[in-house]
């Protein structure tokens, strides 16, 4: 996850309904999925819908989308006016007047009017959990007084379960962060910085044990029901009291001690949240995504997934160190099925920007460090067992054990000098087995490399370049204050796709603990394409040599990102044969201005052949 930075407010759910019809000709009817296929069973069946080009008998196709601009990310036939779907697959796709063949007297119609249709979003990197939490629960990211605090928790308290905690928050991110401060209650105090107490909690909280903390937590304060819970008063060392009664803050030493008390998620609530991440997702036009998967979420996928509730295809990936247990057990890259797989590990080379962690050659000019090598433990922001660099030795450990087993490892490497460690070490992997079928490796961020140097080293080894284009116009604010004229290398997506690296893209959703990144993959494009602010500076984007195209950035979203999860055979295009997830936007993206990118808004979402979002 690399570095916060400022953003504007944490989307919620879009609800203004759409301005023009979508002109369905016959009301769309709830039906239930098609049996959800194995992958052999798929196997057996795609010649039948590869070859379905003759016309159906009466009733037809399920469902025709007609009278588009329909980008297919096919090469063989890049654009086409209309769709028929049968099922969960694609099985036509021309003009208005041969689809005419595909409509019966039970197909579905929706009239595009002209609008702009793609395959389904593909976001590369989640943390799906985390997002659903910060969605259903407290997020206090911009709050930096008390009318702030109480208007937030009101609202969460409205949409949490009862009873359910209120945990974390991170309040006054924003202003923290802007103002470059550390965060500690000595700060704090001397500096007149928001510090909020039981009294302003316990009234809008009366049914909701609370713990919540600072952007870093270094400041942390409790509601009544949370000190009650966990047996705390004035008489425990770390509790700040005042006219003999606890005021709420606490150490972080009594914060623990609460946590400690907190009981595990009901079910209930965990897939309460992530209904609430997918609704999100729906609303972006995102059909598929890959999550950075604890193991407890696992049960959550399979019963949203039992009660057909899953709205996007989930491609689980584990940590880089799992590798021989998930072999023990029979778990091979690509286990699953088309809603759920295993795809990929995530292994770790240093830390972020943000604590002076990522790893360079030279030192920062901030801080004269020159960042950290991850260890084989937690860091702390992200459980990441025991997958990182330090002790020496032990990636290429994990590397090599890991594609003996045909895992494809993906792992996280943000500073130049990170970049090209992890690069030699899996040059090492491939040269010591150069035929092996299917790898798929990746450097998940890629933020700054060396130079063009860099970029050919990774177009000769394969290696795809997994980015979140949105973090360019998060972290430009202050990078060059950070690492100097080394900025100029980071987020090279022009060098690296003129290198010939493949582009893989996606958020890095929510984000941190002082930013939250959109799931929107039009703002995602934005920043790839103008290197700009949400707001328009630097005027003409930062570093504007390393801008790309509204094609090359859309295919980095689909396309790619369907061979980079070994399913290049059924997702990522509009073809015939192929999984029906489509996105219909409001504008082409290829004929509004580069800057109006981020406002292009998504009208329709389909998967597997259902509508799952209407604007």
């Amino acid at each position: 996850m690399p570095v916060a930075g400022m953003v504007g407010p944490v989307p919620r759910p879009n609800r203004v309904s759409d301005r023009r019809s979508l002109r369905v000709t016959k009301p769309m009817q709830t039906r239930h999925r098609p049996p959800l296929r194995s992958l052999t069973l798929l196997a057996l069946v795609a010649p039948f819908w590869l070859g379905a080009c003759s016309a159906p008998s009466d009733p037809g196709a399920d469902l025709v989308l007609l009278n588009g601009r329909i980008w297919t990310g096919d090469e063989a036939q890049p654009y086409a006016q209309a769709v028929a779907v049968e099922g969960n697959r694609i099985v036509f796709v021309g003009d208005d007047f041969a689809v005419g063949d595909f409509i019966g007297s039970g197909t579905a119609q929706i009239d595009l009017e002209g609008r702009f249709a793609s395959p389904g979003f593909i976001d590369n990197h989640t943390h799906f959990n985390r997002a659903g939490e910060l969605l259903l629960g407290v997020n206090l990211l911009e709050v930096t007084n008390g009318d702030e605090l109480v208007a937030e928790l009101e609202e969460t308290a409205a949409r949490m379960p009862e009873g359910a905690w209120m945990v974390g928050g991170s309040w006054g991110a924003y202003e923290q962060w802007s103002q470059n401060a550390t965060g500690t209650e000595e700060d704090a105090v001397a500096s007149g910085t928001f510090r909020p107490d039981r009294a302003l909690i316990d009234p809008v909280t009366p049914s909701h044990p609370a713990i919540l903390w600072n952007w870093d937590r270094s400041q942390y304060v409790a509601n009544s029901l949370a000190l009650e819970a966990a047996a705390v008063d004035c008489r425990v060392p770390g509790v700040e009291c005042e006219g003999g009664e606890p005021t709420g803050r606490v150490s972080g030493a009594v914060a623990r001690r609460i946590q400690g008390v907190i009981p595990d998620k009901t079910m209930e609530q965990r897939l309460a949240e992530a209904r609430a991440a997918l609704a999100d997702m729906a609303q972006y036009g995102v059909t598929s995504f890959f999550d950075i998967t604890p193991p407890s979420q696992v049960g959550v996928y399979e019963r949203l997934r039992e009660a057909g509730d899953l709205t996007a295809r989930v491609n689980m990936r584990m940590t880089l160190d799992t590798w021989d247990e998930m072999r023990d057990a029979g778990i091979v890259e690509g286990f699953g099925d088309d809603w759920i797989r295993y795809q990929g590990l995530k292994g770790f080379v240093d830390g972020i920007m943000g604590s002076s962690q990522a790893r360079f050659y030279e030192p920062y000019l901030t801080t004269g460090v020159r960042g950290n090598w991850r260890n084989a433990g937690n860091t702390g922001y992200v459980t990441d067992g025991g997958s990182g660099m330090d002790p020496a030795g032990n990636m290429e450990t994990l590397l090599f054990g890991a594609d003996s087993a045909g895992f494809n490892p993906r792992v996280h490497a943000i500073g130049d000098e990170a970049i090209d460690s992890i690069l030699h070490l899996m040059g090492e992997v491939i040269a010591a087995y150069p035929d092996r079928p299917d790898r798929r490796f990746a450097i998940i961020h890629t933020q700054v490399i060396r130079g063009p140097e860099t970029a050919e080293r990774m177009r000769e080894l394969g290696i795809v370049a997994e980015m979140q284009p949105y973090h360019t116009i998060d972290d430009m604010r202050w990078m060059e204050e950070r690492i100097g004229e080394r900025g100029r290398w980071a987020y090279a997506f022009r060098t690296l796709h003129d290198a010939g690296v493949l582009l893989s893209f996606g958020s890095d959703w929510p984000g941190t603990n002082a930013a939250w990144y959109t799931v929107n993959p039009l703002q995602g494009m934005y920043a790839a394409v103008t290197r700009e602010t949400l707001d328009g500076t630097p005027e003409g984007g930062w570093f504007p040599e390393e801008k790309i195209d509204v094609e090359t950035a859309l295919r980095a979203y689909t396309v790619n990102n369907a061979w980079v999860g070994l399913s290049e055979d059924r997702l990522g295009r509009i073809r015939a044969g192929y999984l029906a997830d489509i996105a219909v936007l409001d504008r082409n993206p290829f004929d509004v201005e580069p800057t109006d990118l981020k406002d292009v808004a998504v009208d329709i979402t389909i998967v597997d052949g259902q509508v799952v979002y209407r604007r």
